[in-house]
């Protein structure tokens, strides 16, 4: 078909009266470009499951998208099957989860949705609670505001992988007219009480958070769905409430005070740093739109704030999940994340996994899992046993460094005292990116073919001591188009290009001896990590990126 009888048929099923206007208006108009951007390629489903800018046709996230997508779960599922929807307070969530059980309904699947928009940890706990055989979350996180999404978790309480994501997308494309599917039944629907709610603060608060508890929080959830949660948690572990960014405490979609609603992008903290300089908070912590990740800053005396790593923040938190469990255990971090992990688990006698990137690699490092974390600041904390969350949770990350923080603050001490005890005790791993967004994808496949084919041999003044094609599954782990570089003296250098946007991303890792004062040990860190930066963007022949 043309992208204009494309876009009628589309228009003859769609049953959104805003994207239906949408689409009228192109054909009206005869927008060729727009509609080829709508129509002449589609969202793929893969173990991200969807994510996209809302609008009408199949490379959009809008109502026709989601009922195929609910169509293909319910296809590989079979009736009889229970499922468990949540949905965050972005544009059309609301709407997209009633969607997606009226089709599951009518496909003979129990569907159970959560009661209003909450954090994504709680569906994937909700999932596992419930004994449910999958689960579906429509957030796309801390993306744009025009984005959203939609995530699948198995029964597990974790995030689908191969070859479970193969076997729904083709189900998804062997849907047809969405206006022709049976819809509420005969499978049930049930709105879920307050109780899920309940028991995932029962779990939160049973995990070794210690005694201390004189703390003081400044707390921003970016206009997302974490701040009544988070405060409900604080107050059931017996911490003070935190002071809360009045201007992003609510949800909005439209996230008016920030550029971008990521913790990790410059200027989303500074509301959260000024309230705390106003009212002396020990500590800030802010989650992202759907709370599942965890930023923490350390207020300093001069009114700013030093933000820590997410490979920083995932040290501390593993050493206190080690230091409170016993027995055999795991912990597990992904291959573009820090080192320093393993150097953790090595000194205290525990298991370390290595895993691809993403928190659906992370809960299948093993058994004995206790502790998982992406250095995007994502951590899941627990016991294997009793585990809260099998995925990232930003909830019980924050009450886990509010335990550490108070403990700290007991005996004079800060978080920034930890990292330097522990850059004293396992030497100075020093982490830092270099991205490359590009408008044109084979700008990528050319710098990678070029690393190829040319590896380099000296990175920063540091000799390449060894290289895996991780496409070739080198390190034992499932194949995945990236290169890993060993460096001397431990340092390391991960490419690989993103998963869900046009770039090329580089996680680079120096470790150094500390001698003396851990400050001077950073400053140096961070001339060399300058130094291979310089050195990979001219392998990679891009051109230095901006400031």
């Amino acid at each position: 078909m043309s992208l204009a009888e494309q876009a009628r048929d589309w228009l003859s099923q769609d049953p959104d009266p805003e994207t239906r206007a949408e689409l009228s208006a192109l054909l009206e108009r005869g927008d060729l470009d727009a509609l080829r951007d709508r129509f002449g390629a589609k969202l793929e489903f893969g173990t991200a499951g969807l994510r996209g800018e809302l609008g009408a046709g199949p490379n959009r996230m809008n109502r026709v998208t989601v009922m195929r997508a609910a169509a293909g779960l319910a296809a590989v599922l079979g009736p009889g099957r229970h499922v468990v929807i949540g949905y965050d307070a972005r544009h059309n969530s609301d709407v997209f989860a009633r969607d997606t059980a009226a089709v599951l309904t009518g496909a003979g699947v129990h569907a159970s949705l959560l009661p209003r928009p909450l954090p994504t940890p709680l569906l994937a706990f909700a999932v596992r609670r419930l004994g449910a055989d999958a689960g579906v979350m429509v957030t796309a996180s801390h993306n744009p505001p025009r984005d959203n999404g939609y995530k699948v978790y198995w029964g597990d309480g974790s995030q689908i992988v191969p070859p479970v994501d193969r076997e729904i997308s083709a189900a998804i494309d062997a849907v047809g007219r969405v206006d022709e599917l049976p819809l509420n039944g005969p499978g049930t629907r049930t709105e879920l009480g307050e109780d899920v709610l309940d028991d995932y603060l029962a779990a939160l608060t049973a995990l070794p958070l210690g005694e201390a508890r004189d703390l003081s929080v400044a707390y921003t959830p970016l206009h997302g769905v974490g701040g009544a949660v988070l405060r409900r948690a604080f107050h059931a572990a017996g911490f003070p409430a935190p002071a809360e960014v009045e201007e992003q405490a609510a949800p909005d979609p439209d996230f008016p005070t920030v550029t971008f609603p990521n913790p990790e992008e410059p200027g989303a903290m500074d509301l959260a740093v000024a309230l705390a300089a106003k009212h002396g908070s020990d500590l800030v912590i802010a989650n992202d739109p759907d709370a599942d990740r965890c930023a923490v800053g350390v207020p300093l005396p001069d009114g700013g704030c030093r933000m820590l790593t997410g490979d920083e923040l995932g040290g501390l938190l593993a050493e206190h999940v080690i230091a409170h469990t016993t027995g055999d255990r795991m912990v597990a971090t992904t291959i573009v994340s820090s080192t320093l992990l393993g150097s953790i688990a090595r000194a205290h006698g525990v298991r370390h996994g290595e895993t691809l990137t993403g928190f659906k690699w992370i809960m299948k490092a093993g058994d004995g899992l206790v502790f998982g974390y992406e250095e995007a600041i994502g951590y899941s904390v627990g016991s294997d046993a009793g585990l809260p969350v099998h995925d990232k949770d930003g909830i019980g990350a924050a009450l886990t460094v509010a335990a550490i923080a108070a403990e700290a603050k007991r005996s004079g001490r800060t978080l920034l005292d930890l990292l330097d005890d522990q850059a004293r005790r396992y030497g100075l791993h020093a982490t830092s990116q270099l991205s490359f967004r590009v408008a044109d994808l084979s700008l990528i496949r050319d710098a990678m073919a070029r690393l190829r084919a040319t590896p380099p041999r000296l990175l920063g003044g540091r000799a390449v001591t060894g290289a895996d094609d991780l496409s070739r599954g080198d390190g034992g782990l499932p194949p995945t188009d990236g290169l890993r570089y060993h460096l001397a003296g431990g340092a390391r250098v991960v490419v690989r290009p993103s998963g869900t946007e046009p770039k090329l991303k580089c996680y680079l890792e120096v470790v150094n001896p500390v001698d003396g004062e851990p400050s001077e040990a950073r400053a140096a860190a961070a001339r060399d990590l300058d130094a291979v930066k310089a050195d990979l963007t001219a392998a990679l022949g891009f051109p230095p990126p901006a400031a």
